[in-house]
């Protein structure tokens, strides 16, 4: 598990806000939802498939790590929320 700065184990996912205007959210929210996905998963997985295009042995090692966090946190928690839900935007 990953340790915070003051040796405390890391409980959650950093948030990390990104400015994006509010038409292109709502749009794309709009898409998500066609695809039966919603934003949060639709942006992992392009992150995901673009360090594994691009990314460097290191990076594909921190996303072997990033994959094996999200699966433990999702198994304490009974898995992955289920599409359509408030949790999902």
């Amino acid at each position: 598990m990953t340790e915070q700065p003051s040796g405390a184990p890391k409980r959650h996912t950093t948030p990390r806000p990104i400015r994006v205007p509010d038409p292109l959210w709502q749009a794309y929210g709009r898409v998500c939802e066609r695809l039966g996905t919603d934003r949060t998963n639709d942006v992992l997985e392009h992150m995901r498939a673009q360090v594994l295009q691009h990314g460097t042995e290191e990076d594909r090692a921190n996303l072997a790590r990033a994959d094996a966090e999200l699966a433990e946190r999702r198994a304490r928690k009974g898995g992955r929320p289920k599409r359509g839900t408030a949790a999902d935007s």
